[in-house]
């Protein structure tokens, strides 16, 4: 199963202390262990160590493959219920650290004083990365020349298969006027009174598909193992979740032949503009 899965893995055959018959491993990944005497314990660590370092998933870059030093970047944070108060939600901070790391010049600004910030800089920024939920207010400000995406469309391909996700946003107008849709969050926060999830893209798809869709709302590690009873799977950008999760959601629906996406590109696709939008790894 986790060659199938292509998941790094090492097997600790312990007890060696009982076995007093020398005989090899039962495969080259297995270390032959003691956790009374410690015999084997350094060796198992260094062959965790090894694999990890040759065989374990490659930290992904968010935006910094998307900008070079001393690109100008905004980036468009919405203070709304649904902002934490006093700090920002995580995929903005990890954003934000990146591209300064990155040597951007990066200016940050709300929805709504973003004529004055594009006002205020000497030149269009060449990237300008939105909250998904004010793709359409940002889009109609773009300047001739910048970029637009999403943290959320960003972290689909940090997290996930972005060229899956934006194969399956543009199968979303195609889908039948019945289509059980699952919408799948990453965490269990208490739901708020515009909730993206449980609010504002089921009114994107029934706008757009008709009233007679059926859409169910998961959280946390609550996905269901049969995938068969749905047309679609939309899910968050899974900021709480580590990359390897989010693809075994991916092989998934893969497995059962149901299109993925996530937030970003689903609003993307449902507005219209997903064509303008920038995702990484995708032509």
């Amino acid at each position: 199963l986790f060659r199938e899965k292509a998941i790094p893995y090492v097997i600790a055959e312990n007890k060696k202390d009982l076995v007093k018959t020398d005989f090899l491993p039962a495969e080259d990944r297995s270390v032959r262990t003691s956790a009374v005497t410690g015999e084997g314990i350094r060796e198992l660590k260094e062959r965790i160590a090894h694999i990890g370092q040759k065989e374990g998933p490659k930290e992904k870059p968010i935006a910094a493959d998307l900008v070079q030093p001393l690109d100008p970047v905004v980036l468009v944070i919405p203070i709304d219920a649904s902002a934490p108060k006093g700090r920002l939600i995580l995929p903005q901070a990890q954003t934000l650290r990146e591209l300064l790391d990155r040597k951007c010049l990066v200016s940050c600004c709300t929805t709504d004083c973003l004529p004055a910030m594009l006002q205020s800089l000497a030149k269009a920024p060449d990237l300008v990365i939105t909250d998904s939920q004010a793709f359409r207010t940002v889009h109609a400000q773009l300047p001739i020349g910048s970029r637009l995406t999403s943290f959320s469309v960003l972290f689909a391909a940090y997290k996930g298969d972005a060229p899956f996700f934006a194969e399956s946003a543009r199968k979303i107008a195609a889908l039948p006027r019945d289509a059980h849709i699952l919408i799948a969050e990453a965490c269990t926060h208490k739901p708020l009174r515009e909730d993206i999830g449980r609010v504002k893209l089921p009114r994107l798809l029934k706008k757009k598909l008709g009233e007679g869709i059926a859409v169910t709302v998961t959280a946390g590690h609550d996905f269901p193992e049969d995938l068969a009873p749905y047309d679609l799977v939309i899910h968050c950008g899974a900021c709480m979740f580590n990359r390897a999760y989010v693809m075994s959601r991916v092989a998934a629906c893969r497995c059962a032949h149901v299109p993925m996406t996530n937030y970003g590109m689903a609003i993307a696709a449902l507005l219209g503009i997903l064509d303008d939008v920038v995702i990484p790894g995708v032509d």
